[in-house]
């Protein structure tokens, strides 16, 4: 599929563009299912009386969307019935309806017209959220699966962030936590993407990383494995969060008692009005939040940026995986997330 051909639809005061990209990873990113050195984007762009609102899908494999899929539903995308891109809710809604999954296709809708909606208004979304964006805690910088090598080198790459995510899940788990505390003391957070099958095992290991400095455990086991994730979230010494295992809104408030958190991403609760939604009702539940994103352009990242003054932990370093950002937008600086005071999202094209 071409990366440079927009595909350009007019539907009543609207018009819908959208393009597919290829995202080039800095290094070969492996986690405990699979590697890979590319991700599938679809960038979108909506426009309304001279105004444009940027929006991005993101798609590694796990989330069974594609480049094809996502182009597809656009196509089905119809806002020839709505007068006013004020009129949020009703038109998100309408996007959720239109298929039953296809959550990056349904954000890539979202985060447009809330860049829209900035800009229509003339003030960053986080402003219009009526959040301080000083209160937005350090992004961490994950070191995917590796060798020794790679990973010491990864590390010295990642010298300024605070907080370090580290991709757990095979065998080589100890090897790769032994290797990262030979070079720093940041503190870690442990990412195992479902890859620990046994609640005794993944005990035991949680307290080794405990004594490691890892602060939290993210999806530690399989999300079908309900029990077990709650019988280890009773008895580990550090926080355990839901990955895989919490997609929407629909879920969270089954899993209370199962994990201690949630980790929200925008390409899996379609975009950044339910994710605002997520983090509310979790609150509200007393769970931690944790704010996640894919490998994605900085229109992604900044989008899901605007919220993160509500979050416990952030983990905003998809654009810097990559080595072909099309955007400007959210920076990293000293760790830290600088949202730019623009309206919208606030991203701009390079």
């Amino acid at each position: 599929m071409s990366s440079t051909e927009w595909t350009s639809i007019k539907m009543g005061k609207f018009t819908l563009r959208f393009k597919p990209y290829t995202l080039e990873m800095r290094h070969v990113f492996t986690v405990a299912s699979f590697s890979r050195t590319t991700t599938p984007v679809v960038l979108t762009e909506l426009e309304y009386e001279g105004f444009v609102g940027y929006g991005e899908a993101s798609m590694p494999p796990y989330l069974g969307e594609s480049q094809e899929s996502v182009t597809a539903f656009l196509r089905k995308v119809d806002l020839a019935a709505f007068n006013s891109p004020f009129q949020t809710e009703e038109i998100l809604h309408y996007v959720d309806t239109i298929d039953a999954k296809n959550t990056a296709a349904k954000a890539a809708v979202d985060i447009a017209l809330h860049d829209l909606l900035g800009k229509l208004m003339q003030q960053p979304f986080y402003k219009i959220w009526g959040l301080n964006p000083d209160l937005i805690p350090p992004t961490s910088f994950t070191i995917g699966i590796d060798t020794e090598e790679v990973i010491r080198q990864k590390v010295a790459e990642a010298g300024q962030f605070k907080i370090l995510k580290v991709k757990l899940g095979l065998a080589t788990d100890k090897m790769i936590i032994d290797t990262i505390r030979s070079v720093t003391d940041v503190p870690l957070c442990a990412d195992v993407n479902q890859g620990w099958k046994n609640k005794e095992e993944a005990l035991a290991m949680s307290h080794w990383l405990a004594e490691r400095g890892v602060t939290f455990l993210e999806q530690p086991m399989p999300k079908e494995q309900i029990d077990d994730n709650a019988w280890l979230t009773e008895r580990s010494p550090i926080p355990t969060i839901a990955d895989e295992g919490c997609q929407r809104y629909a879920d969270v408030a089954a899993l209370k008692g199962v994990y201690t958190g949630i980790n929200i991403k925008l390409m899996k609760c379609t975009g950044m009005r339910e994710a605002k939604k997520m983090a509310e009702l979790a609150r509200a539940l007393e769970m931690k939040v944790m704010l996640g994103c894919m490998t994605e352009t900085s229109c992604a990242i900044s989008a899901a940026a605007q919220l993160a003054p509500l979050v416990d932990w952030a983990d905003l370093d998809g654009a810097l995986l990559i080595g072909n950002d099309i955007f400007q937008g959210m920076e990293v600086v000293n760790g830290l997330c600088r949202l730019p005071d623009r309206p919208g999202i606030g991203v701009i094209k390079n």
